[in-house]
């Protein structure tokens, strides 16, 4: 039996085949707090049966409960699973999975190893990131966070800001400055925050396109074990800008968020403008960059598969990606006109407003536009380093 015949008989045999539904278009939907939590609890179920049957994590060695196989094998799978009718994919489980899981594996010890990355890759635990800071966003290395050693292990004070899924976790990977007398790269330590831990508080964040999945972390006297550091001391530089490449080179797979070619051609069609030049040479475009970036994932996954570090080349994929979410919101909007503004029951018309709303927060999650050009330029094209503040 061939690896595809494998996925379909599984998948029928789980999930049954997907019915046609009334597309949606959002990038982060509008969902009460109870919603998301059963979505979310029918996610993590997913995966850990994915995981378990050798969908899951496929390109994950059998020491970690995958088969080892090749990313295109995953890519196959995750074509053929879109067949079904399966939950949705969650952001906090993709940040757990895609995000986390990677990083520990790369950089935490073999306790560590051992302890969280299978729990991880199934979903059993779920962990966000505790990254930007309210005056170090896409300046990651600005953060004001503290971490001070005490005979225990670490207290840390500060505050997080924009963290996606902070009350839906158990673990935080967070990064704070643990020595500001050095140049501020090299003062900052990264560390595995228990959520439950007393002085850590959570604030949602209402977002423009509705719901409440971003978040405040207030973190007061906050006590972590010296086992939960995660890297070196002062090395927690090196563990943001791992995670952020994972980050940048799986964001483009994000196919679940917001809308994309095909839905733009039926709404092009809908409206009898699919043989307007100016609209076909629109629609032409966006597909030109959705397969660009379908590719150049497809790259990045075979490089990483391979043996070698994320690098520059996340940044590419996600600016390439983001920026085609904007363009598609565009093209969307200009075949709507002023059907966009409202709610009135007619398919392919309001739905697009959530897309245009939600676009935005892709163009500064994981690093603004601005910055994935700096990456670029000075780490994959080798041009001189803008200059920057002393410390």
């Amino acid at each position: 039996m061939s690896f595809a015949e494998q996925c379909r008989a599984w998948l029928a045999a789980e999930a049954g085949p997907r019915q046609a539904e009334a597309p949606s278009y959002a990038i982060f939907h509008d969902r009460t707090d109870a919603e998301e939590r059963a979505l979310l609890q029918r996610c993590r179920e997913w995966q850990a049966r994915r995981v378990d049957a050798g969908f899951g994590a496929i390109t994950w060695g059998p020491e970690w409960g995958g088969p080892g196989l090749t990313a295109a094998h995953e890519r196959e799978y995750a074509a053929i699973e879109a067949e079904y009718a399966v939950p949705e994919r969650h952001e906090t489980l993709q940040v757990t999975v895609d995000l986390v899981a990677p990083t520990v594996h790369l950089l935490g010890t073999a306790a560590q190893r051992e302890r969280f990355v299978r729990p991880f890759l199934r979903g059993d635990l779920l962990c966000c990131q505790l990254f930007s800071e309210p005056g170090a966003g896409s300046d990651l290395a600005s953060l004001s966070t503290r971490a001070v050693r005490t005979e225990d292990g670490w207290r840390i004070d500060g505050q997080k800001v924009w963290t996606s899924g902070a009350q839906f976790a158990e673990w935080g990977l967070l990064i704070a400055r643990s020595d500001p007398t050095v140049r501020k790269h090299a003062g900052m330590t990264a560390f595995l925050l228990p959520m439950d831990t007393p002085g850590v508080e959570i604030r949602p964040i209402r977002q423009m396109s509705g719901g409440s999945t971003f978040n405040e972390v207030f973190l007061t006297d906050v006590t972590v074990s010296d086992e939960y550091r995660l890297g070196a001391v002062g090395e927690g530089w090196k563990v943001a800008l791992t995670t952020l490449s994972f980050e940048r080179s799986s964001s483009g797979g994000v196919v679940s968020a917001g809308g994309g070619v095909d839905d733009l051609v039926r709404s092009a069609r809908a409206r009898g403008r699919a043989d307007d030049p100016r609209v076909r040479v629109a629609l032409g475009e966006a597909a030109v960059y959705e397969r660009a970036a379908a590719l150049w994932n497809r790259r990045i996954a075979e490089r990483e598969q391979a043996g070698a570090a994320p690098g520059a080349e996340g940044s590419v994929g996600k600016l390439v990606w983001t920026q085609n979410l904007t363009r598609i919101g565009r093209v969307a909007a200009d075949l709507l006109g002023p059907r966009i503004l409202a709610d009135t029951g007619v398919p392919d018309t309001w739905g697009w407003a959530e897309h245009l709303l939600g676009a935005p927060g892709y163009r500064i999650a994981g690093g603004s536009d601005e910055i994935q050009r700096t990456i670029i330029g000075e780490r994959a094209l080798g041009l001189p380093r803008e200059p920057r503040s002393a410390g």
